[in-house]
């Protein structure tokens, strides 16, 4: 069988983009069992709670909910379990230095297969306030008001 080739988005956080302020992302590999590898082919997991911490010089990927495979038996994953994430040591050292500072988390952003392996971007961010999150939602309505009075004049000067 022919090695898988590309990227396949299996979940995306989008409320992570409104919700913080993305500072700098990260591509981590995930250790996962048999059974979770299968369910997120079938396209099922939930980044909604999910966030990242580090323990002891390790990265770990927490509350990201990857269902039960249905034809799974008794060896099934629990559906919450902690899971290791694959980085550099310079790279956890990093970002450790950067949550340290204060403010800061990490929030994974999506899960995905590059060439068939799995992979959790992660997001350094920090978290915005209610009135940044209202700015941001009135520039973007500006943008789109903005865009269409341009389509709209185009359309009539044709």
């Amino acid at each position: 069988m022919p090695r898988e080739r590309g990227q396949k988005v299996v979940a995306t956080n989008r409320k992570a983009r409104h919700d913080y302020t993305v500072e700098d992302t990260y591509e981590a590999g995930i250790v996962l069992t048999g059974t979770e590898v299968k369910s997120l082919r079938e396209g099922r997991a939930s980044l909604v709670d999910g966030y990242a911490f580090i323990d002891g010089g390790e990265m770990w990927l927490d509350a990201v909910h990857i269902p039960e495979y249905t034809e799974g038996t008794w060896n099934n994953h629990s559906p919450r379990r902690k899971r290791k994430l694959l980085l550099h040591k310079h790279e956890i050292v990093k970002i450790s230095h950067k949550t340290k500072e204060g403010g800061y988390t990490l929030v994974p952003l999506q899960i995905y297969f590059a060439d068939g392996r799995a992979k959790v971007e992660i997001a350094v961010a920090k978290g915005k306030r209610e009135y940044d999150k209202r700015q941001a939602l009135r520039e973007r309505q500006d943008k789109r008001e903005a865009d269409r009075a341009i389509a709209s004049r185009r359309n009539l000067g044709d």
